[in-house]
């Protein structure tokens, strides 16, 4: 959430970020918090004059009675009667309008990093990294899901009369693929990055999804469940990002705990509303996939590195994996509601081309706010220092199905076998290569 403070202050540097966003259609709401806040500015000074007054009457109320003055006295009580209707009324006013600025602030997207180039969509975003090069192939090379369901491993048909279309099954070297490639994912981050892995529930409350900036906004790319949990409404989990980043909320953190890293393997469940038509047919965007999940929780001046470091970290799995990729900075157009800056890893998909792996992105405190997350910096002079929001990042490292994805159709083979990567080699028993089925 954006500071209302600044909100209201600084306008105009809110409009500067919207607009290299291209989100024009949210600056009516920028002028809206404008006249918000003169109103309240009004009606807090009413509110503030009338306390006095009522103050001041009180106290003249008892004098007026021991002078032998009761009418004057009767007068002043029902002024202060008066006064304290009117400042019910104004409490509700005021309740009214800081509900409103807190929704405005709710709903409009995270400042972009100074960085971030305008744009509207990702032909503005800018390649900052290339690493491999794509292979060479002697024969023409098949499409993942052409190559799954020759050796086996890959079923949509039987998918699709469990649960519909954008879902999957794996079975034999495909599903413990999928398994091998959750555990090196999350040894290489706990082992050699420094991650804490935690497993987390794949359901959180309403409140909790709104900490991260999920709610109120992309409700319909969620799935609720029917019934309220524990008095609350209740999703399922889209990321881990959303219970990790959330496990601190309400706390106010030691300087000496930051930095903290997370690495957590969930499902992971999308509507993928807005995506009609679009990847239905693959691995590539489905309704249920397997993700493990970066987050960190770092002081404000660590940031900058820590995204650094993150990026690094996603980047070196492909690398261990032998799979081509490119970074790159998304442009504002592009940039997710609640990210200060993000990168996109794209891996190299030899039938598609270079497709979107994992986002890696800073928050600044748009998160830590909404989450009212907290640190307390170190004291310089033997004093209590003052609690400051921390920043926050998370990125994919990363989901299994894509890099399923890539791995079929990169290392396919002439007679349709495919390489199993060296480094999962240990994770599948040994297994050098999928066969296609008899």
């Amino acid at each position: 959430m954006l500071d209302k403070n600044l909100l209201a202050e600084h306008p105009e540097i809110v409009k500067e970020s919207l607009q290299r966003r291209n989100a024009t259609d949210s600056l009516a709401s920028v002028d809206a918090v404008g006249s918000l806040v003169a109103e309240r500015k009004a009606l807090v000074f009413e509110r503030d004059n009338l306390n006095a007054e009522r103050n001041r009457v009180s106290k003249d109320i008892g004098g007026l009675y021991k002078a032998g003055k009761p009418q004057e006295a009767e007068a002043m009580k029902a002024r202060v009667a008066e006064v304290a209707e009117r400042l019910k009324v104004l409490e509700v006013e005021l309740t009214g309008v800081e509900a409103k600025i807190e929704a405005i602030a709710m709903d409009l997207p995270n400042l972009l990093h100074a960085e971030v180039p305008p744009g509207k969509d990702e032909s503005a975003n800018v390649v900052v990294k290339t690493w491999g090069e794509p292979r060479r192939f002697d024969f023409e090379p098949q499409a993942h899901v052409e190559v799954g369901a020759k050796l086996g491993i890959l079923d949509f048909d039987r998918s699709a009369k469990l649960a519909g279309a954008r879902f999957s099954v794996l079975s034999g070297a495909g599903a413990r693929l999928d398994r091998a490639l959750v555990s090196f994912f999350l040894d290489t981050h706990t082992t050699k990055n420094g991650y804490r892995e935690v497993a987390v529930p794949y359901i959180v409350q309403r409140h909790v999804a709104e900490g991260t900036g999920q709610l109120p906004k992309f409700e319909a790319d969620m799935f609720k469940l029917a019934e309220p949990l524990n008095g609350s409404d209740a999703f399922l989990v889209p990321t881990a990002e959303v219970p990790v980043t959330n496990l601190h909320r309400e706390e106010i953190l030691d300087d000496d705990q930051l930095p903290i890293r997370y690495c957590a393997f969930t499902p992971c469940f999308r509507s993928e509303a807005g995506s009609a038509g679009k990847d239905v047919r693959g691995l590539i965007r489905q309704h249920q996939f397997h993700k493990v999940e970066l987050v960190w929780i770092v002081r404000p001046e660590d940031a900058e590195q820590a995204h650094r470091d993150l990026v690094s970290h996603a980047e070196g799995l492909l690398e261990a994996l032998g799979l081509p990729y490119r970074t790159v900075m998304l442009c504002g157009g592009d940039t997710g509601f609640g990210a200060h800056r993000c990168y996109d890893i794209e891996a190299w998909i030899p039938t598609q081309g270079y497709r979107e792996i994992s986002s890696c992105s800073v928050f600044s405190d748009f998160q830590s706010r909404r989450m009212n997350l907290r640190y307390r910096p170190a004291s310089t002079d033997g004093k209590k220092s003052k609690p400051k929001l921390p920043w926050t990042l998370n990125g994919s490292g990363l989901p299994t199905g894509r890099v399923i994805v890539a791995i079929l159709e990169n290392y396919q083979q002439a007679d349709g076998s495919v390489v199993i990567p060296e480094v999962l080699r240990p994770y599948m028993g040994g297994l050098e290569a999928i066969e296609p089925s008899v």
